[in-house]
């Protein structure tokens, strides 16, 4: 039985139009056992793979349409167990977490992959802990600083689905992004790295704790992410000028920033990032609170999902 959950605010509302005019018609045409479920508020998705997960049906196959966001709120009532399968249709914004598998991004192929050609595969993920919210997993990156302070920006801008609806929705994070960089102050950061090794980041504009490659709507922040190795690579931009960081961050798009001074990457399979005063925290680009401290760790293999 495939148990599929659709958020039908994706893409700007076309998540719903997705499910009824493609995927729902095609599972007909396979004539496959299937049960749609409809997220219809935040927190639905959690709420809805919470109950499915509950049933005593162990060969449990969960296919999420939405985006980013929505196998966000999926993989936080996902038992550790791995006993769940997941499926992914990407109608998201950003689509991140499908531009690193490999997933495509028409709704149609997607799902020839989940039910044809893909094969099953653990994937790691990540899971944040602060005093402020407690813990929350994600799939894709976390951060502290200028980025969770983008991503907050766009959940509340109405450029997102302006954008969406042109087929143009990572737009909305560039734009945003540049008009960050010259509100958001670097303070001071430290960074300890699987509890014994100690970073002075001096002055911080962000850190980025990543799964994949991609955030942010392409942004390859940490270009030898590997989604099964157990470790999360981080990306510390630092001591720069922001006139600096201006330049760099286009070249991130191609995971080339590495070349600039002040942009490091790390890699650990657990590390706690402090600042001297609260900073904007995002998982999965989900931004919930502001925390001082936060604390990072990898869960290897805790899911498995279909892919190419």
């Amino acid at each position: 039985m495939y148990h599929v959950i659709v958020n039908p605010a994706s893409r700007s509302g076309k998540g719903l139009r997705i499910w009824q005019e493609q995927i729902e018609p095609a599972l007909k045409r396979e004539n496959l056992p299937y049960d749609v479920h409809f997220s219809e508020e935040k927190g639905g998705v959690t709420r809805i793979a919470a109950e499915l997960c509950r049933q005593e049906d162990k060969s449990r196959f969960l296919i999420i349409l939405g985006g980013d966001g929505t196998m966000n709120e999926a993989v936080q009532a996902l038992p550790p167990d791995g006993s769940v399968t997941l499926g992914y249709i990407p109608t998201g914004s950003s689509n991140d977490l499908a531009r690193d598998l490999g997933i495509p991004r028409d709704p149609l192929a997607a799902l020839d992959v989940i039910l044809h050609t893909g094969k099953l595969r653990p994937m790691d993920l990540g899971l944040l802990v602060c005093a402020e919210q407690g813990e929350q997993r994600f799939c894709v990156s976390c951060g502290l600083g200028y980025d969770a302070a983008v991503c907050e920006e766009v959940q509340r801008s109405r450029l997102k689905a302006v954008f969406n609806r042109i087929g143009l929705g990572k737009l909305s994070y560039l734009g945003i992004a540049l008009k960050q960089l010259f509100s958001t102050k670097a303070i001071s950061g430290r960074l300890t790295l699987d509890k014994d090794t100690s970073v002075d980041i001096g002055t911080m504009l962000f850190v980025a704790g990543m799964i994949h490659r991609f955030e942010g709507g392409g942004f390859m922040f940490c270009p030898k992410a590997d989604d099964s190795d157990g470790l999360l690579d981080l990306c510390a931009v630092g001591d720069l000028p922001k006139l600096l960081v201006l330049f760099a961050l286009p070249t991130a798009f191609r995971g080339k920033h590495y070349r600039f001074k002040g942009i490091t990457p790390y890699r650990a399979g657990q590390f706690v990032l402090e600042a001297d005063v609260p900073l904007w925290v995002h998982t999965d680009g989900e931004v919930g609170c502001r925390s001082q401290k936060i604390t990072v760790s990898c869960l290897r293999h805790a899911v498995h999902i279909i892919r190419p």
